[in-house]
């Protein structure tokens, strides 16, 4: 009996507890309204936010004495790139998208100058932030430029054919910092060789290979110096190249006591010319230098030609009318420039002796048919090696890169 009790209990319990379910869904009226009255419990939805788009500019916003060949590179976490807009007054910055979802510049950009950086991204529910970041270029407070020569009195002319002794001439506009300049500069030849540098000053470095150009290299320069410091305060002005052609390989061979010039091409003796060379001794110029009427010994390299041309003692430190070694001689025809110091094949019809003795004052005297032929024929690089003289040609007077062994060359 008790246990049946218990049951009966139970029973009025859920009965009373449907009774109080049942109240609490009833009208305001009091009435039943199974229809209209029962009110769904709301939903748990989770409402879900986007994180915001964070961008990243590099350089930072504010930065100065930013290197201009520094790239300008954006990004965006928790979004996606819109676009980039790079400025600097009406200049536009190019640039592209990277497969890593970044923006990268594509040019260049200037000394000295303001940029402004606008980005547009897009977060994970589409919705857009602009923001504007500005960063400041370095001014350098001194540019060196660069000029390519061919030699001291003549500027390389690009894509031109030049001699086997043709030594690549990179000159600056100011000194710089030795290690700096050799490191911007590269130099590709086909055939492939390999070189060293010499500097003739704080502003001019030549490069030579081991041996005189083989016919037919073709020599490719580039100073990639833009944004590089090349001294304590100079940088490079801008990024320069050019390229020449070694030619057919020309070596003239010119020897003081045979008084012959022998002209090889590519190996083979193409033409011998009686010649009357240096007549020894010297003087004294004008301002108590001493002159030397030896012909230069060594490989020269021919610097430039003139149909005609007047020389004179005076050019070299002999001014005094009264001077035995004093002269003027003008158009002297078919004239080909060896030295700075006024060495020349030339036309000597004057000359009696060609062939048998030495009477010039230093220069290569040939007949006028053999320096004509010269002067047709010879390019600015080719060789002219004077042998079995006493005075050695300096490395300063004309290109005189030859004159020295290349393990003792440079660097």
């Amino acid at each position: 009996m008790i246990q049946r009790r218990k049951v009966i209990i139970g029973a009025v319990g859920i009965a009373a507890a449907a009774t109080t379910a049942a109240a609490a869904g009833c009208s305001s009226s009091g009435q039943a309204d199974d229809a209209t009255g029962w009110v769904e419990p709301a939903a748990n939805v989770d409402q879900v936010v986007a994180a915001p788009v964070r961008m990243s500019v590099t350089p930072a916003d504010g930065d100065t004495g930013v290197s201009p060949v520094k790239p300008i590179v954006v990004s965006a976490a928790d979004g996606k790139l819109q676009s980039v807009t790079v400025t600097a007054g009406k200049a536009k910055i190019d640039g592209a998208m990277q497969d890593d979802g970044t923006w990268r510049s594509t040019d260049d950009l200037a000394y000295g100058k303001k940029y402004k950086v606008t980005v547009t991204a897009a977060d994970s529910a589409g919705k857009t932030t602009t923001e504007e970041t500005t960063f400041t270029t370095l001014k350098p407070e001194n540019i060196a430029r660069v000029t390519f020569q061919a030699n001291g009195m003549l500027a390389l002319k690009e894509g031109r054919t030049y001699g086997a002794g043709q030594p690549v001439i990179v000159a600056f506009s100011r000194a710089v910092n030795k290690k700096a300049a050799e490191k911007a500069i590269e130099i590709k030849t086909l055939p492939a060789v390999k070189g060293k540098f010499y500097w003739k000053d704080d502003k001019t470095v030549h490069w030579r290979p081991a041996k005189y150009w083989a016919a037919g290299t073709t020599v490719k320069v580039s100073v990639g110096m833009f944004g590089v410091k090349l001294g304590k305060t100079t940088y490079g002005a801008k990024n320069v190249s050019t390229n020449f052609r070694i030619g057919r390989q020309l070596i003239a061979v010119s020897d003081n006591r045979t008084h012959l010039t022998k002209v090889y091409i590519d190996g083979k003796l193409v033409r011998t010319m009686k010649s009357s060379l240096g007549k020894g001794g010297g003087t004294t110029g004008a301002n108590g230098e001493r002159i030397s009427y030896w012909t230069a010994g060594g490989p020269h390299v021919v610097l430039g030609k003139k149909r005609r041309h007047t020389m004179s003692s005076a050019s070299y430190g002999v001014t005094d009318p009264k001077d035995p070694n004093y002269y003027v001689t003008e158009n002297i025809q078919f004239c080909t420039r060896i030295s700075y110091s006024g060495e020349y094949l030339h036309a000597a019809p004057w000359n009696n002796s060609l062939g048998r003795a030495n009477l010039s004052h230093g220069c290569i005297n040939l007949s006028t048919a053999d320096a004509k032929w010269v002067y047709n024929n010879f390019l600015v690089g080719d060789i002219v090696d004077v042998k079995n003289t006493p005075r050695e040609l300096p490395i300063w007077n004309g290109l005189g890169d030859w004159t020295v062994p290349f393990d003792r060359y440079g660097s």
